[in-house]
């Protein structure tokens, strides 16, 4: 392929990914008795048709335009939705999905024969035939989930591989090489902070020289009483006189020299300081794209997960429904080719241990398919992931016998509950009574235990409510690279602040709080905030008193205190710092064996001038604060009085990765933050919720309706006009400048310039 074609197949891969998930959205809408947009659906099929042809993939195209018939019958009443046919939907787009992550290894495939022919029966309205079964990957032993990731594997099997990696392939970097740019970038950083002592040796050399001259303009005052002295001493006869007139001479060029050798480092100064302002903005931005290589979207791991798991049901002969949930979710890219094994495992278990007989399923009030779902979130300082089904459930009088049968209990001994389900993960152990493709040779959850304790973390096997069984796997993200809201407090009143990292996805918001929105809860301090449209007062603790330095005073400075709004469980505590400083993605290393709390400590940093700072546990400082019984508060509600209003951005941007990145700077600058994904998303939302936003930050290239017809739409509707509108966007060439700012836009920043500095320094002059 030449390289139009990869950059061409590479937009194709995004895109494709984004019609299949809207309409794979709108088969669970209809499946779950709510109503579904078709129209939406049968755009996205005519634009997936498209596309395919755009890029020469005709079995993609024959594929889609008989998605695009199938539901432009849907949208005229033609035909209806039943189970039957929304499962040949799956089919149809599994198939897709499959051939567009084997493009690397087949760039002309041949078009679906099984997906073709259920769809056209069911155009006919012809019973759909069987699905033609599909290799599903084996399990994979214990030893290779530790070996090197299997994304630089060429045996790795292909229903398994993760969607995004068709669109990767082009270009394979191994991860350890990516670390080290990003460690030589931190490096350089580091090396670079030698600019500044240069810039202040300039800067004192100058005020050297201007003191210097100083001094000759002194003497110069006196220049014309020497000049008159040396006259009357020529005049005498003094050869005085003339070394008199030397001396004055010279001065005066001495003072010219200096003037001269001041306009040098005067000029000296001004492009060093230029020089290093460039160097900096270039810096930054290189450091923070280099850690970016590190931290994608977990859909880049587990996004085919969804299609495997139906094609095993497929070839069992199951129904299944999967649900993915929060793979937008920023994490290293290393910590999930860790959980890619474990987590394969989970899932196939949800199908050979948790698939019922439809008529069990029918007897116990449950949907004829298994629901299985997949979840990953952060949750304080851990990433959490979830495999849960709707099946039969654990059989705990069956797992212990089969725990007694291995051994693995003691004759006689009555285990706990959840003791007697942790045995599941025992290597060898398995309830299945056979050995097949995908179950009974007990590798599986052991090779989750595994991967869960080389983490430092832990895996666990429950009952889900009302029923099914629920594994999790939960390890410490500071086993990775992660996104860290770093602040400055003074842990005792003289000493100079130390700098602390929060992991963020346990900040619910930073806040500055001023003398308005402070009160107290039985005599403790608390803070005015609002949340869901109402008012409510949080527990708010110096960070100081929860490091253990005793009851300290809350920081203040400019009138207003800094903090911090931790997720404390199902409420909230409000932590008060010295300074809040910025939001980084930094490497977390372990907690310090020695000093300090370590119920408080989840890991270290190193900052850029090479100095290490503790990571601090939300969780740890929560239960700190819990057993002063400050968390224990109720919050109190008051409708009389209205906090101060934080600001609320409203971003626009089909890229995920964008609007993560966008989202996590504003919020880390005390801002709300909604998002959209497209423009008429965001319009919609203006039209219904416009009150609440106070200013909008708009892509301009974006599906449905771009960023200049959202601008034209904001200013030409009356109830929005004075809504600010910054767009930002790759399109830098000056007559689209031109049109974003003839259209009303208050500010058009290009992306290939982007600083965030920039961005924020806009929002803070509109508002």
């Amino acid at each position: 392929m030449d390289d139009i074609r990869q950059l061409l197949l590479a937009a194709f891969d995004a895109e494709h990914r984004e019609h299949l998930a809207a309409i794979r959205a709108a088969l669970a809408e209809a499946e779950a008795g709510r109503p579904a947009d078709w129209n939406d659906v049968f755009r996205r099929a005519h634009s997936l048709k498209g596309a395919a042809r755009a890029v020469d993939l005709p079995a993609v195209e024959e594929v889609a335009h008989r998605l695009e018939a199938l539901f432009d019958r849907v949208v005229q009443g033609r035909t209806g939705l039943d189970r039957a046919t929304a499962g040949v939907v799956d089919l149809a787009l599994d198939r897709i999905e499959g051939l567009v992550a084997s493009l690397p290894e087949t760039p002309e495939p041949e078009a679906p024969a099984d997906a073709i022919a259920a769809l056209d029966a069911c155009l006919s309205g012809a019973p759909a035939p069987a699905a033609e079964p599909v290799t599903v990957p084996e399990a994979v032993p214990e030893t290779a989930a530790r070996s090197e990731p299997r994304a630089d594997r060429s045996s790795e099997p292909a229903p398994a591989a993760p969607a995004q990696d068709g669109a990767l392939s082009y270009l394979r970097i191994a991860s350890a090489q990516v670390e080290d740019l990003s460690k030589a970038v931190h490096d350089l950083t580091a090396t670079l902070q030698g600019q500044e002592a240069i810039g202040a040796a300039v800067a004192s050399l100058e005020s050297g020289a201007r003191a210097l001259r100083r001094s000759v303009d002194t003497v110069q005052g006196r220049a014309g009483e020497m000049v008159a002295l040396a006259r009357r001493l020529r005049e005498a006869g003094d050869p005085a006189g003339a070394a008199l007139d030397g001396f004055v001479d010279r001065v005066r060029r001495l003072d010219d020299d200096l003037r001269g050798v001041i306009r040098g480092i005067s000029g000296l100064a001004r492009v060093q300081s230029r020089s290093t302002g460039a160097v900096d903005g270039a810096l930054r931005r290189l450091r923070d794209d280099a850690d970016r290589l590190l931290l994608v979207p977990a859909e880049t791991v587990f996004g085919g997960y969804g299609r495997m798991v139906r094609e095993i049901a497929r070839e069992a002969g199951l129904a299944v429904e999967v649900r993915l949930n929060g793979l937008d979710l920023q994490v290293d890219r290393g910590l999930l080719q860790a959980l890619k094994d474990p987590v394969l495992h989970a899932l196939r278990n949800t199908i050979s241990h948790g698939a019922e007989p439809a008529e069990a399923r029918r007897a116990a009030g449950k949907p004829e398919a298994l629901a299985v779902t997949l979840s990953v979130a952060s949750r304080g300082s851990q990433l959490v992931v979830t495999v849960r089904d709707d099946g039969r459930g654990p059989d705990r009088a069956r797992i212990l016998e089969t725990g007694r049968r291995q051994g693995l209990v003691a004759p006689g001994a009555d285990p706990d509950p959840d003791a007697i389900l942790d045995l599941v993960f025992a290597p060898g152990f398995s309830t299945a009574t056979a050995v097949d493709r995908i179950a009974g040779r007990g590798m599986g959850l052991s090779v989750v235990a595994e991967a869960a304790r080389s983490l430092r973390g832990r895996a666990s096997l429950r009952p889900a409510a009302p029923f099914g069984t629920e594994v999790t796997i939960a390890v410490p993200l500071s086993a990775a690279r992660q996104p860290v809201l770093l602040v400055e407090a003074s842990l005792r009143p003289g000493e100079p602040p130390q700098t602390f990292g929060l992991p963020s996805g346990a900040v619910a918001g930073l806040l500055r709080l001023t003398e308005r929105d402070l009160a107290s809860v039985a005599g403790e301090p608390a803070a005015r905030i609002n949340q869901g449209g109402r008012d409510v007062v949080v527990p708010l603790v110096p960070l100081a008193s929860l490091l253990g330095s005793g009851v300290a005073p809350l920081p203040l400075r400019d009138g207003q205190v800094r903090a911090v709004l931790l997720r404390c469980g199902a409420g909230h505590c409000a932590v008060a710092v010295d300074r809040l400083l910025d939001m980084r993605v930094l490497l977390v290393g372990p907690a310090p064996p020695f000093g300090g709390d370590p119920g408080l400590m989840s890991g270290t940093v190193m900052l850029a001038d090479e100095t290490p700072a503790l990571v601090l546990d939300p969780e740890g400082l929560c239960e700190r604060a819990r057993a002063g019984g400050l968390v224990a508060a109720a919050p109190a509600s008051l409708p009389e009085r209205r906090a101060r209003r934080v600001p609320t951005v409203l971003v626009v941007d089909d890229s995920i990765t964008t609007r993560t990145l966008e989202k996590s700077i504003l919020e880390a600058h005390g801002y709300r933050v909604f998002v959209c994904v497209d423009g008429q998303d965001a319009l919609d939302r203006l039209r219904r919720d416009g009150g609440d936003v106070d200013l909008v930050v708009a892509d301009v290239e974006m599906p449905r309706l771009d960023g200049f017809g959202l601008l034209q739409a904001i200013k030409a509707d009356p109830g929005l006009t004075r809504l600010p509108v910054i767009l930002m966007t790759s399109r830098g060439d000056p007559a689209d400048i031109r049109r974003g700012l003839d259209l009303g836009a208050d500010a058009y920043i290009t992306k290939q310039k982007f600083d965030q500095r920039e961005l924020l320094d806009t929002i803070g002059q509109l508002l």
